[in-house]
């Protein structure tokens, strides 16, 4: 039998690793390992992209205050150019202060999240020409702005001023508008991370599942389903199980005590026989004791006138004689039959010779006040073991004799249902019945309700396994006080 791959992770490294065997604890431990470390992989990408936009958008908040302080600055630099109003440049100065703090505390706090330190550096600056520019502008207003030799030069450092501030108003700008797209980024990553994670869990669920499946599932149900069969009465050996693990010796101990409980059972099958013979043995005897008496007669009469010249009447002595011994031989050879271990082995049985032949051996058994009747057509054929039917036939017999303390009527019936394509037959008694308690344990392995040292309780038990051996069923139905049916259906 070749062995199949599996696509367990398990499986899959036992696959590439041919010399090593995984026994199931280490495929267990093995599959929730890789299962651990991928979800570890998942959270640790998921938490540092989650802590990164965090970050980011941190630092877009820094860079919105960073530009308001600016903006707020260069407005009051715009109000000092309309107004002249000296106090407009002590507000722009104070703003730019704030303004060179805060790009401080981004440049040393955030630094391992910023792009391109030169780019934050030029910045820093800028806003440092701009606060001296500021500064300068601040002076030459406050010294010299009524002399006129010094407004061209208040007018070079005011275009100087404004120029620095529109720079520095676009930087900072470009530079919240890219870190926007960056966050945006990160968090279309993120949708993708979070896509392929989920991928990810669902492949190892799937894998998680078949892995299960294959590797406890499956054996699990085809060991349940094997001892189901073996408990009613079926030993065939458990299929195959190759998945190099405790199963797979589980399976190989159990086919081997399937194997041993097989032979242990044909012999309490045959034990039972023996012991259904010791049964028979006073009614063979009896049956026996009427031919050869009738022989033993017809000899003694032929040697008392063996002179006589009547020929004929020795001659109708003499086929008498001949009947009589044809009539034992079918008694012993039914009981050879009978006794004989054979092969499980099904073939066309005409169902009321078998029967007959069944009654031949039970005859001396039963008693006299007991009418045993048959309804069976003479040509009808079934499928079947005819020696472990017989045995089911003789302990139901039996049974219903035993239970028929005061007399009474067995039937044997038999037919076939061309519909349902079985054969089916019935043994009916009118003896004591079964208690309701007791019918649901009748088939079970030594129960019984006679006596002790009077039943091994396993008749039953036999009749059961012999009937599932034929892939029939057998049920019994019972009224105590009235007597009790059981009905055996085989397929044909």
């Amino acid at each position: 039998m070749v062995k199949k791959k599996s696509a367990c992770f398990g499986c899959l490294i036992s696959d590439t690793m041919p010399g090593m065997k995984f026994n199931l604890r280490q495929k267990i431990f093995l599959h929730f390992l890789i299962f651990t470390i991928v979800n570890g992989a998942i959270w640790f990408f998921s938490y540092y992209s989650n802590s990164t936009i965090n970050q980011k958008l941190i630092i877009i908040e820094k860079k919105k205050d960073l530009l308001d302080t600016v903006l707020e600055a260069r407005r009051y630099e715009k109000n000092f150019f309309l107004r002249k109003n000296k106090s407009d440049l002590t507000q722009a100065l104070s703003y730019i202060e704030k303004t060179a703090e805060k790009q401080q505390i981004i440049e040393n706090e955030f630094s391992g999240l910023l792009e391109d330190m030169t780019s934050v550096r030029q910045r820093t600056q800028t806003i440092k020409m701009y606060k001296k520019n500021m500064e300068d502008l601040y002076n030459t207003y406050d010294f010299n702005a009524l002399e006129a030799g010094q407004l061209k030069k208040f007018k070079q450092i005011q275009d100087t001023v404004t120029l620095i501030g529109r720079t520095l108003t676009t930087d900072i700008e470009q530079i919240e508008r890219k870190e926007r797209e960056r966050v945006f980024d990160l968090l279309e990553r993120s949708k993708k991370y979070l896509l392929a994670s989920l991928l990810s869990l669902f492949l190892l669920t799937f894998l998680t599942a078949f892995f299960l499946v294959k590797n406890v599932n499956r054996p699990l149900k085809a060991i349940e389903e094997s001892i189901r069969r073996i408990v009613s009465g079926d030993f065939n050996k458990i299929p195959s199980i190759q998945t190099g693990d405790e199963f797979e010796s589980l399976a190989n101990s159990l086919n081997d005590m399937i194997e041993e409980l097989g032979k242990r059972k044909n012999q309490l099958v045959q034990a039972e026989k023996m012991s259904s013979l010791g049964t028979l043995t006073s009614g063979v005897a009896h049956e026996l004791n009427n031919p050869l008496n009738n022989i033993s007669t017809s000899i003694q009469i032929i040697l008392e006138e063996i002179e006589e010249p009547d020929i004929e009447f020795k001659r109708n002595l003499l086929v008498e004689v001949e009947q009589q011994i044809d009539r034992a031989r079918d008694i012993i050879r039914a009981l050879l039959e009978f006794s004989r271990q054979s092969e499980f082995s099904v073939e066309p049985v005409v169902f009321n010779t078998l029967v007959q032949s069944t009654m031949h051996l039970i005859a001396g058994e039963i008693p006299a006040g007991i009418d045993i009747q048959t309804q069976i057509p003479p040509d009808l054929e079934g499928e079947m073991d005819p020696r472990r039917i017989q045995q089911v036939l003789l302990n139901l017999i039996i049974n219903g004799v035993y239970s028929m303390t005061k007399g009474g009527t067995m039937t044997i019936s038999a037919f076939r249902d061309e519909e349902s394509a079985q054969f089916i037959f019935k043994v009916t008694d009118t003896g004591l019945g079964i208690s309701k308690k007791n019918l649901a344990k009748i088939f079970d392995p030594f129960f019984t309700t006679r006596e002790v040292g009077k039943g091994s309780g396993l008749g039953l038990s036999i009749i059961h396994g012999i009937i599932e051996q034929h892939h029939g069923t057998i049920r019994v139905e019972s009224t105590e006080g009235i007597g009790t049916t059981f009905t055996v259906n085989l397929p044909t």
